[in-house]
């Protein structure tokens, strides 16, 4: 990280525990697949010492056949998933967890749990996302069905602890935005 300091480049490093102190207890990375919020989540945990926690892995083994066979997910397929990332993500300490929480009523099913969680939905365009899942190998979630994702997102911009990180930039710039916003606004 580099900070001016009167007019020349002064390189520092934050501890783990001065990132950890910026966040929410609860972070959740949101958005449809593609978007990043694995790789996202996992450094902004990593560099914050938090817990991580990945909602992909939380999937029962019916979820991921279906997606597995290019069918879309139903609200009854997802309640038993979503209370297991509530539980999961309301753990003591400090966590952050990757989870599409698409609709409002998935949100609210985390925040009935965790109602401090904040949630960082991770946009970007059809193009981009098509592209980055197009690339992945060996993930259940298939490139078809981020139509049916983009037309299921609820724009969550209104409902209070949410922030808004476009993804074209690295993974490293955007935990950078993540951390830039906490340490400017309150939300921990």
């Amino acid at each position: 990280m580099e900070a001016k300091l009167l007019g020349f480049a002064h390189v520092f490093s934050v501890s783990s525990t001065a990132f950890l102190m910026m966040l929410p207890r609860v972070l959740i990375f949101m958005g449809v697949s593609g978007c990043g919020k694995t790789a996202i989540g996992e450094e902004v945990a990593r560099r914050s010492g938090a817990h991580f926690v990945d909602a992909d892995g939380l999937h029962p083994p019916e979820n991921i056949a279906k997606m597995s066979a290019g069918i879309p997910l139903t609200d009854e397929d997802r309640e038993p998933w979503l209370a297991r990332v509530a539980l999961e993500a309301k753990a003591p300490g400090r966590n952050v967890a990757a989870c599409s929480a698409l609709r409002r009523v998935y949100r609210d099913r985390i925040r009935r749990e965790i109602p401090e969680a904040w949630f960082v939905l991770l946009n970007g365009s059809k193009d981009l996302i098509f592209s980055r899942i197009s690339a992945r190998k060996g993930h259940f979630m298939k490139a078809g069905l981020l139509d049916s994702q983009l037309a299921t997102l609820e724009d969550p911009t209104l409902e209070g602890r949410v922030v808004v990180l476009p993804v074209t930039g690295t993974v490293t710039e955007i935990a950078d935005a993540v951390f830039d916003h906490f340490s400017t606004h309150e939300g921990t």
